[in-house]
């Protein structure tokens, strides 16, 4: 648990175990809790209350060692502006007893050829890149990953998937809170949903979508708005409807299997006389789970 001296309580009462050579997802709007989790994890914050064991040990009576072997990236990491890349690497490996060759890095991180530029003239991606590199050069046992593409191009984005994805296939164990649903889908073999510092959900990418009933999404928008709650019934009762939400101007329906709900939510629509702005069909996602529990997307 975390309390903050103004009285808000940021982590309550939070249980997570993670296994080694998983990668964990922390999911959540913003102030859910969990940056504000991660940097217990990490010793940057004390807890208010509760256990923190990392890697077998506690920040109170083994900090030194802890520190060897984690790797730390934050949500605004801000390096020397006149510093190059391969200088700044080189002065983080040295904080550590032992640790990675820093060009070795730079090619893991695909910086190599950026080696000799200053900080202040990478793109955002490379400088995203570099803050990994950063948390990599010391060989961590655990990687903990804030947010770590937020902001990034798609093709920046993809580069530091590959670079978790390596680093996991060594074996090594990865904690990272993300936004972005299709990147916890492919990185995390289990995420952890939280929302007001409680944890709401917990499983695989996987079994957490498919507790929504249904693996693809219909969503219409009416001519009339928002359904009322009659409406609603009669479209949850539609063959091979496993779920009906409302949403601004229209519902969201968890279908399974698609090929059956849609032919039966077209001819329903028709026979009762229900105007159409638009249909549109996709593959549930995280985000549907979110929404399912707390009525809420996970950037609002």
């Amino acid at each position: 648990m975390k309390r903050y001296d103004a009285g808000a309580l940021a982590v309550d009462g939070l249980d997570l175990e993670l296994p080694r050579g998983e990668c964990f997802g922390l999911l959540g709007p913003n102030g859910a809790g969990k940056t504000t989790t991660v940097e217990i994890l990490e010793g940057l914050l004390d807890a208010t209350a509760g256990d923190v064991e990392v890697l077998g040990m506690r920040w109170a009576t083994d900090e030194h060692e802890l520190r060897e072997r984690l790797g730390v990236s934050l949500q605004q990491t801000h390096l020397p502006e006149r510093l190059s890349v391969v200088e700044i690497l080189t002065l983080f490996r040295s904080f550590f007893a032992k640790g990675k060759d820093p060009e070795d890095v730079l090619r893991e991180v695909a910086l190599e050829e950026k080696r000799g530029a200053w900080y202040d003239k990478l793109s955002g991606g490379q400088k995203q890149r570099l803050a990994v590199a950063c948390a990599l050069v010391g060989d961590p046992e655990l990687l903990f990953l804030d947010e770590p593409t937020t902001g990034l191009d798609p093709q920046s984005r993809l580069q530091l998937w590959d670079v978790i994805e390596t680093f996991k296939r060594g074996g090594r164990t990865v904690l990272l809170t993300t936004h972005y649903m299709e990147e916890a889908e492919r990185l995390c073999d289990r995420v952890g949903v939280i929302d007001h510092g409680k944890l709401i959900a917990l499983g695989s990418p996987r079994d957490l979508i498919a507790s929504l009933g249904g693996q693809d999404v219909i969503e219409l928008t009416l001519e009339s708005g928002r359904p009322d709650g009659e409406s609603v019934s009669r479209l949850a009762s539609l063959a091979g409807v496993r779920g009906v939400r409302a949403v601004p101007n229209g519902v969201a329906i968890a279908a399974d299997p698609l090929h059956v709900a849609l032919p039966a939510l077209v001819d329903h629509l028709r026979a009762s006389g229900i105007g159409l702005e638009r249909l549109a069909t996709r593959h549930a996602t995280l985000e549907d789970v979110f929404v399912s529990l707390t009525g809420r997307g996970l950037r609002d």
